[in-house]
């Protein structure tokens, strides 16, 4: 460690290097600091021998993310970046809380394209805490001295190594500095601008449109005068939605119908926010949804209204230069009691306007740098159609990946190809243009008479597997919640929208009536 911070350090005072090693947030800081050169001189070259440590446990609110279907499989959705073995000389060590079927990861490996199993499979550690317990996955780690060494030691040389995340928490922070190596994500002492209100304060600096409403709430009763002064600007305004600052997946959300609301006093509207709202994750109480919000806080904004709406999203990254790279748009595919849900999404956004979303998502890029942000994030809208355009809400921002990112990383490690900025369209390096329609919530109870196995069969049985030829077909993930939950992930590749689509309504309606086959 102390060889490390010198690195880090470059000729810094020895007092300076005996602080770092007291006080965790600037051992932490020296850590990061060895990413930009980590960046030019390894990220940028693939025969470059590299580590690449994958922890992907959601770092995320445990009462919220109870409330989500197979939640501890989701760790299996980073997965996707079991290919990076497809450069010779990468070292993936994956880290899970219990062990995945092997068949899992031969699965994997077979998408790897050029790449032999056997070559990559020497250059994959698979460990795991066997612990299925709700905690963090980094938590897990850090309580396991012999397990954290032996991860040390499939680590090899930390000079060249670096730690993949889904959220950056403070239980990552100290699990990078128990390896020694740094942390590609965003610093969470930056996490108040992914949440609710950071985001609509960055919003209005970048001068977005954002829905009218107020931020950084810490109650009901200051929920209640926000609403009080939104209703006396829009009286006629038919329902709001009120919002926790750390919430996600819309699970965080809650809506309250405004009838008969308009020029009531002050004093009534806490107890019709108690009385009236309706929390959108399944089975939360407006007590339990109550609670949560003077926790953490969040925002109240008015709903926004529209005939023709849509709900695209861009995803953006920051690397360890400074420099920003548009990456995708997407639209989001919205469930849940009132359509903020998120279930999937559809690669590359709505033609009409997707160009449309790369200049304010660029400038929620650039106030995010100026701020210290690291990695990737996304930026969601909500879309209206007023006239012959478009008006773009943007509704958050995401400071880690997400929904939409594992199956646009897929994508790109399969076909090795890129966004291009100035057609919104995803390009292979022949000019190819490739589409998706993916979603983590293909659900059918049937479906739990499957083992791994079995979806393997189907998908050889019926030339279902992805096609490194044509480039296009089928990959699964969450293929772990399959027998418990009845629950598996889907990306669809294709040339156009409209045949991904038709390629994910093939497959699950195959899965459907194969699982209705009695044994």
């Amino acid at each position: 460690m102390i060889d490390r911070c010198k690195q880090a350090a470059s000729g810094s005072a020895g007092d300076d290097l005996a602080d770092a090693l007291a006080d965790p947030r600037t051992a932490f800081l020296a850590l990061q600091a060895r990413l930009p050169e980590l960046f030019r001189s390894v990220f940028s070259d693939r025969l470059a021998p590299r580590t690449v440590v994958v922890v992907p446990g959601l770092s995320l609110d445990p009462e919220v993310l109870a409330k989500v279907h197979g939640a501890r499989h989701y760790e299996e959705r980073m997965l996707a970046m079991l290919m990076l073995l497809r450069l010779p000389n990468t070292r993936v060590v994956f880290v899970t809380s219990e062990p995945i079927a092997p068949v899992i990861i031969d699965y994997y490996l077979s998408l790897l394209p050029g790449v032999p199993s056997a070559h990559a499979r020497q250059r994959l550690v698979l460990l795991s805490t066997h612990d299925a317990s709700p905690e963090s996955l980094s938590r897990k780690l850090l309580k396991r001295p012999r397990l954290l060494a032996r991860l040390r030691s499939a680590i090899g040389d930390a000079a060249t190594a670096h730690l993949s995340v889904f959220s950056a928490t403070d239980d990552e922070v100290a699990l990078a500095l128990a390896l020694d190596i740094p942390l590609y994500a965003c610093d969470p002492k930056l996490a108040y601008w992914g949440g609710k209100s950071g985001s609509r304060r960055i919003f209005r600096e970048a001068g977005l449109d954002l829905p009218q409403g107020s931020e950084d709430l810490k109650d009901f009763d200051a929920a209640a005068e926000a609403l009080h002064q939104l209703l006396a600007e829009q009286p006629t305004l038919r329902r709001v939605v009120l919002k926790m600052d750390q919430g996600f997946s819309g699970d965080g959300n809650a809506v309250l119908p405004l009838d008969g609301l308009a020029g009531q006093p002050i004093d009534a509207l806490p107890r019709a926010l108690r009385s009236r709202l309706e929390p959108e994750a399944e089975g939360m109480s407006v007590a339990h949804f109550e609670a949560l919000f003077e926790r953490d806080g969040g925002v109240l904004e008015a709903w926004v209204e529209g005939e023709h709406k849509q709900t695209p999203s861009a995803q953006l990254r920051i690397n360890p230069l400074g420099e920003i790279e548009l990456i995708s748009t997407h639209e989001q595919i919205m469930g849940g009691q009132s359509g903020q849900v998120f279930l999937g999404s559809s690669f590359p956004a709505d033609p009409d306007y997707a160009c449309d979303l790369h200049a304010p998502a660029m400038a929620v890029a650039v106030a995010l740098r100026e701020r210290g942000v690291l990695g990737r994030f996304s930026l969601d809208f909500v879309s209206v159609k007023e006239g012959p355009r478009w008006r773009h809400y943007a509704i958050e921002i995401n400071l880690r990946k997400g929904g939409t990112t594992l199956p646009y990383q897929m994508l790109q490690f399969l076909t090795n190809g890129r966004y291009c900025g100035e057609s919104a369209r995803f390009l292979t390096p022949t000019g190819t243009s490739l589409c998706y329609y993916a979603s983590d919530n293909l659900v059918n109870p049937d479906y739990r008479r499957f083992v791994p196995q079995d979806l393997i069969d189907l998908l050889v049985e019926h030339e279902l597997h992805f096609d490194d030829t044509r480039q296009q077909g089928l990959v699964f993930n969450l293929i772990g919640a399959l027998s418990e939950y009845g629950k598996l992930g889907l990306v669809s590749i294709a040339a156009d929208s409209k045949a991904a689509r038709a390629g994910f309504d093939t497959a699950r309606a195959l899965l459907d009536r194969e699982a209705r086959v009695e044994a």
